[in-house]
């Protein structure tokens, strides 16, 4: 079974309710359509003008609350509220949906406003960051053509604590969504100082951050991508690595290459790319590029999904 029949399949054992608030769009009615057909979740379409008036007070009120240290009138909190991407938002924080899905037609940069803002970060982690779930048609490389690339869609220019979070946030999200175990490389222009610089720096302290932080987790840098994914490159380049050129997640060095790296894969290689799929709020979440196809919005809600179940486990990602 390939990544994207497994994670449809996995959405389906328990349903969750996921909030869709880009039904004015018609690829989110599509995808909204195949989900409930399809049985991967139950899906609240959202369209604006079309909000429950009196949920829209109670949110606004609950909205001016979390926000007016930051100085909000309750008429921004309002005109807020009325945006169905937050109200998906104050949905999912008032128990009354698992998690949302948006950005069909809603930069990054509000998606992850609406999470931070109404749903709150997760104290244990700390980190707000994304990944994507890469699938690479006819590809030898990472588990069986499936990696995760991280972080592609939030932080800018990761501290090297930030690359460390952010590697543990995926290979969790690997673990339960894909049932992967994580090897994970990070990336760089040098392996193991074949050149050097301060950006080699950070990314060599952030990987023997994740040594003490995670002892049993498979990780190495830093590393070209080459010798990340290419086992014989990996044993002319670094022959004692712990992952072997066998990396099925990749952590990019800031959010440039990450964001390039993914679209140039996709587009080059037919492939698919699900996410961003936000990690480190309270609740799951995920964003989408705006050039998504129905597809794409059907499989990251599928995610989603799937990372709702843990949720009532308490093992939130």
């Amino acid at each position: 079974m390939d990544a994207i029949a497994l994670i449809r399949e996995k959405a389906k054992k328990q349903s969750k309710t996921i909030v869709l608030p880009e039904g004015h769009d018609p690829r989110v009615r599509k995808a909204a359509e195949f989900i409930q057909q399809e049985g991967i979740a139950k899906v609240i379409l959202l369209e604006k003008g079309k909000l429950d008036p009196k949920k829209i007070e109670e949110y606004t009120e609950l909205y001016y609350q979390l926000r007016q240290h930051k100085g909000i009138a309750r008429e921004e909190a309002q005109q807020t509220v009325l945006n169905p991407v937050f109200y998906g938002a104050m949905l999912v924080r008032q128990g009354l949906a698992d998690g949302f899905v948006a950005g069909a037609d809603t930069t990054t940069s509000d998606v992850a406003k609406a999470g931070l803002y109404c749903l709150g970060v997760d104290r244990r982690i700390a980190t707000i960051s994304s990944c994507f779930i890469m699938t690479v048609p006819d590809c030898p490389y990472g588990e069986g053509g499936t990696f995760l690339f991280a972080d592609c869609g939030i932080i800018p220019d990761p501290t090297t604590r930030q690359l460390a979070q952010i590697a543990l946030s995926t290979a969790d999200l690997g673990r339960k969504v894909l049932g992967i175990t994580p090897k994970v490389a990070m990336l760089s222009y040098s392996t193991k100082g074949s050149a050097s610089g301060r950006f080699i720096e950070r990314i060599r302290e952030a990987t023997a951050m994740l040594h003490e932080m995670a002892p049993d987790l498979a990780v190495d840098g830093e590393l070209q991508v080459d010798a990340a994914i290419v086992p014989d490159v990996a044993r002319h380049k670094n022959p004692g690595s712990p992952i072997q050129g066998d990396a099925n997640i990749l952590l990019f060095p800031n959010l440039e290459a990450g964001n390039i790296a993914y679209k140039l894969v996709e587009r080059l290689s037919k492939g698919r790319a699900l996410g961003p799929l936000l990690m480190g709020l309270v609740k799951p979440c995920s964003d989408l590029s705006r050039g998504c196809s129905w597809e794409d919005v059907a499989d990251c809600t599928a995610v989603t999904a799937i990372r709702c179940q843990y949720e009532v486990e308490g093992e939130g990602i």
